[in-house]
Formats: C-alpha cells, sequence, structure tokens
C-alpha cells in the first residue's frame, strides 16, 4: 500500500513537472554520439484532446482554469458510466436482439486517458476556427470510415474503418485488411489503442515504427534524391533534416489507395511536414502540416503531446486480418446459402 501511495504521488508531481518543462525554453535534449538531440525510445501518441474544436468555442484556443476542471470531471463522469454499463453486461449478459448492431470494442481496450490535463480545446490550430477546411469541390467522401454496418459503395475502399459489403477481402476497409493501422497515419492523431510509436537514430537515419501494424518509415537525414513520381506507397516516402533541436520530415510520393484525411479525398497530391521537437525528459512536442489541394481548401495545422513510455513495443498482431476477415467473409456465405 506505501509503495502504491509512493508511486500515485510520483505520477501526480511528474505530470505537474510536466506541464512546467513543456514552457521552459531552457531544455535542450540529451545527444545522440553523433550530436544530434536525442529522441529514442517509445512514445505515446493517445490525447483526450478532440481533434476538431468544438463549435462553441469558435476561435478560444485554449480552455480557462474552469473549463479544465469541468472537462476533468467530464471525463470521470464518462468513465464512470461505462463502467456501470459494462458492469451491467457482466451480471446480466443478454445477447443483442437479431439485427442489432452489436457494437466493436469495449473500454478494456480502448485508452481513455493521457498525461497531464487537457488544455486545448482541439489539437487542429490551423484554420483558426480548428476545425477541417472546406473540401475542394467534387472530393470524395468515404461514408465506410466508422465502425458499424457496412455502406454502400464501390472499389478501391479507400475507408480505413468498415467496409462496403463482404462479397471479399476488397470490400473492407484498409485496417481490417491490415495494410494500415487505423491510428498509425501518418500524421498521428491518437485515439483509440496501442497508440505508440517507437524512434530509432543513427547518423543519417531515423525510423519511425508505429505499433500499428508495425509499420517503419526510413527517414534518410542525408540529400537524396527524390522518388520517381510513379512510385507510391501506403505510407508516403519521407525525408528528414535537423533544424537546431527540431527533426523536419517531409513525406510525398502517398498512393491514390488511401484517404487524403479522416475520409476525405485521396493522398496522390498531399504533402505532409511533420515536426518533432523534444521539449523535457518525457514529451516531444509533435505537429504536423497537411497541403492537399485536390482534397482541401486550405492546409491543416495540429500539434500535440507525444509522452515517454517506460516499456518495450511489441509486435502487433492484427487480428481483424487474421480472423476476422475469414469470419465475416464465411458468414457472408453462410447468409447467401440461407437466401438471407
Amino acid at each position: 500500500m506505501k509503495i502504491r501511495l509512493l508511486l500515485i504521488i510520483f505520477i501526480l508531481i511528474s505530470s505537474v513537472s510536466l506541464s512546467i518543462a513543456q514552457a521552459d525554453d531552457d531544455y535542450r535534449a540529451p545527444r545522440t554520439e553523433w550530436g544530434q538531440p536525442d529522441l529514442q525510445g517509445v512514445w505515446n501518441f493517445n490525447s483526450s484532446t478532440p481533434l476538431q474544436r468544438p463549435e462553441q468555442f469558435g476561435t478560444q484556443e485554449f480552455l480557462t482554469p474552469k473549463e479544465v476542471e469541468q472537462d476533468r470531471i467530464r471525463l470521470a463522469e464518462r468513465r464512470r458510466a461505462l463502467d456501470a454499463a459494462e458492469a451491467k453486461l457482466v451480471v446480466d449478459p443478454q445477447a443483442p436482439p437479431v439485427g442489432a448492431d452489436p457494437g466493436g470494442y469495449n473500454t478494456f481496450w480502448y485508452e481513455n486517458a493521457s498525461i497531464g490535463e487537457n488544455v486545448r480545446t482541439s489539437l487542429i490550430i490551423h484554420p483558426e476556427n480548428g476545425r477541417l477546411p472546406a473540401r475542394v469541390e467534387g472530393a470524395a467522401e468515404h461514408g465506410a470510415n466508422k465502425v458499424g454496418p457496412d455502406v454502400p459503395g464501390e472499389r478501391p475502399v479507400l475507408a480505413v474503418l468498415g467496409g462496403i459489403s463482404a462479397d471479399g477481402p476488397e470490400d473492407r476497409g484498409l485496417s481490417e485488411r491490415c495494410l494500415i493501422g487505423f491510428n498509425a497515419g501518418p500524421p498521428f492523431t491518437g485515439g483509440g489503442y496501442n497508440a505508440n510509436a517507437q524512434i530509432f537514430q543513427n547518423k543519417d537515419h531515423a525510423v519511425i515504427l508505429t505499433e500499428m501494424v508495425h509499420d517503419a518509415r526510413i527517414v534518410p537525414l542525408v540529400d537524396r534524391a527524390p522518388l520517381d513520381d510513379d512510385i507510391r506507397l501506403w505510407s508516403g516516402d519521407s525525408r528528414g533534416y535537423w533544424d537546431g533541436e527540431t527533426l523536419i520530415v517531409t513525406t510525398k510520393n502517398f498512393t491514390d489507395l488511401t484517404p487524403s484525411f479522416s475520409r476525405f479525398g485521396n493522398s496522390e497530391d498531399k504533402t505532409l511536414t511533420e515536426r518533432f521537437t523534444r521539449v523535457n525528459r518525457y514529451t516531444i512536442e509533435y505537429e504536423w502540416t497537411l497541403e492537399d489541394p485536390s482534397t482541401f481548401s486550405d492546409k491543416i495545422v495540429a500539434t500535440m503531446p507525444m509522452t515517454k513510455v517506460g516499456g518495450l513495443l511489441y509486435e502487433f498482431g492484427c487480428n481483424e486480418g487474421n480472423y476476422g476477415m475469414l469470419n465475416i467473409l464465411r458468414g457472408e456465405r453462410m447468409k447467401e446459402k440461407r437466401g438471407d
């Protein structure tokens, strides 16, 4: 009990120290043997801050102290309600009625907390209203990009989640096919679970390994000719350089088989610029800028902290592809046999 109490006190002190250190411009990151800022380690990019700013905040970028307290209370009440709902299922485990959506995962799987208090009203800081800019006329919207019933559509399926039917694996979303992780980006936006990345460095390269679905972006830090425009990759082609304390990574050559961002457009004309700055022992300040003139009428800029994890990154098992896909397709074939 005494050890547990000391651990709780340490976490509380660390959270307070974290918020203070983030404002300390005197911090200088430790160096690698090549003299570069050391970003190596496992970092969590989950956040309780919404990606888009709720409209009632307008252009207000930060919460007031009163609003921070209200947000803390709201999150605590939400956790209690979820716990109560799932406890009821334990004592009254009735299956959903036939035809009802059984849902996806329960709260055992989701990361519903983040380190430190939520003081921003949104991760997006540009446009000024903290919301996604207007889409360009003709830019596609992928309705299947959610967990739930299938949404009719056409191949190729650019949606990350869900699907358009169960006629074949090509009709399922990209994460169900284990092609990309739904929270792996790039860019990182947090949410869900397994929101971790490991960074490796040597003199001429940095590697950004996402837990889901263990995709490694190898980022050259030396001048190198760009890829031919005909070569397209799921996570794009990344090139990086150091600007003082900040690692800047620019990524192009995305495939047109992924959405540009969220459920909109495709990534063919997208350019992503990420900035990784270690602001204290436990935190990387992560900022990204997405420019896609074929999908959005303005650029998108977002910022969020990445928090050091005191543990290892293990290989992620994409069971949607290993088991779920077979069961989805098998279930659809059984429906066809019954004439449903």
